[in-house]
């Protein structure tokens, strides 16, 4: 008999022993799946939306060509990125849609990337000021990117006309101003049509990006050369000069530089002739 109840003894021993190992495994499961699955995902470390700070918050534009401001966006989950301009409060976009009638601006984005793209086409000075890239969260998160457009020109070094003598040399220097990038190339046109270094000898060009200047050089000039000669980058307004290659018997011209100051010395030799003619009139 006392064998038989020790051996059930046993049975239950191992019974207890075996429930309690998987107790405790079903313990330490349990732990395992709050730790991986918490009741609150928000309320983790790091869960959060949050802006990527690397991206570059200053950007420069020219009137026309289009500007783009990159907003990074970590954790986003189901969140969603709008654009806003600060001056009015506009909402422009929110997610990939456009909630404003002007077409220009537009979000861009590619599934799995971390990055909102607003994009503004054909861009002018009134678009320059504060663009906030906001997040859904509660309470609100955004950022703020300045977006500047300038008028970029291009400007001939002397004055708008220029007078010179045949034989001399043409020598022409632009440089484009306010622009943020080099212009990818700078044209010199004469009236219409592009300056073609076929037509004649002695012409040359020559244009340096990073400086954003260009130099054209016409040698031994004929009054053939007369003409308006433009500067046209790629990105900038152009600017012009009025060229007159003159023969020796017009000094007059060539010594004032252009014609309002010749008119000014034909009227001041007028004035002194009809005096002279008053003076002895008189005597």
């Amino acid at each position: 008999m006392k064998d038989h109840r020790g051996g059930w003894l046993c049975v239950v021993l191992s019974l207890i022993t075996f429930l309690s190992h998987q107790i405790e495994c079903a313990a330490k499961n349990g732990r395992s799946v709050v730790e991986h699955h918490p009741s609150s995902y928000w309320d983790q470390p790091f869960s959060q939306p949050y802006f990527d700070n690397t991206t570059k918050r200053e950007t420069t534009t020219t009137v026309g060509q289009s500007a783009y401001l990159h907003c990074r966006v970590r954790n986003l989950s189901d969140r969603a990125v709008s654009w806003i301009r600060q001056r009015d409060l506009h909402i422009l976009t929110v997610g990939i849609l456009t909630y404003t009638n002007d077409q220009r601006f537009q979000s861009l984005h590619s599934d799995g990337s971390d990055e909102w793209t607003l994009k503004i086409s054909s861009p002018q000075v009134r678009d320059s000021g504060i663009y906030e890239c906001q997040v859904s969260t509660e309470p609100k998160i955004s950022q703020a990117f300045n977006l500047s457009v300038v008028v970029s020109k291009a400007k001939i070094n002397g004055n708008s006309e220029l007078y010179i003598k045949s034989g001399s040399d043409i020598n022409l220097t632009c440089i484009v101003l306010q622009t943020p990038e080099p212009p990818s190339f700078i044209y010199w046109y004469k009236g219409d049509n592009v300056i073609n270094y076929s037509q004649r000898g002695g012409i040359s060009v020559v244009t340096e990006k990073q400086t954003r200047t260009s130099r054209l050089l016409i040698s031994r000039a004929l009054p053939a050369d007369s003409g308006n000669y433009t500067c046209a980058p790629s990105t900038a307004e152009s600017a012009s000069v009025l060229v007159h290659v003159l023969n020796g018997e017009h000094p007059a011209a060539m010594q004032h530089g252009n014609s309002s100051n010749s008119g000014a010395a034909t009227r001041t030799l007028a004035l002194l002739l009809l005096l002279l003619h008053a003076g002895s009139f008189a005597r």
